[in-house]
């Protein structure tokens, strides 16, 4: 039988490690914020600080990119819209050697949802 997405998502959230939203807000001043969304979904908002890396690229961009590269130690606050990409990011930084990706329960949605700081960007295609 053949695993759906969500299958994927569910073994993942199995190998990673989810915080909260609250978690995340004290998190912010002293980690990493990786947002794995595609541009458009930047732009419309994110979390202050975050580097946006989409889901897609983040294996060919992640080892090569300033911010990230040599920080395979550093606690890496990962997020998406609800989580299931987030999660599936975190897994793949695992096997790329990143040891502390730390994934965002409920995502962006939840972040928004909680009244948290919301940057939007006008100049993002």
């Amino acid at each position: 039988m053949a695993l759906t997405a969500m299958d994927l998502v569910a073994k993942a959230k199995e190998q990673i490690t989810e915080v909260s939203t609250e978690d995340g807000v004290k998190m912010l001043s002293s980690t990493l914020i990786l947002d794995v969304r595609e541009p458009g979904e930047f732009a419309q908002g994110h979390l202050p600080n975050a580097i946006n890396l989409p889901r897609g690229l983040l294996e060919f961009k992640i080892n090569g990119h300033p911010t990230f590269e040599g920080q395979q130690d550093a606690d890496i606050l990962v997020y998406c819209q609800v989580g299931g990409r987030s999660a599936l990011a975190a897994e793949t930084m695992l096997k790329l050697g990143y040891q502390k990706p730390l994934s965002l329960a409920g995502g962006f949605k939840a972040w928004a949802e909680s009244g948290n700081d919301i940057v939007k960007d006008t100049n993002v295609c």
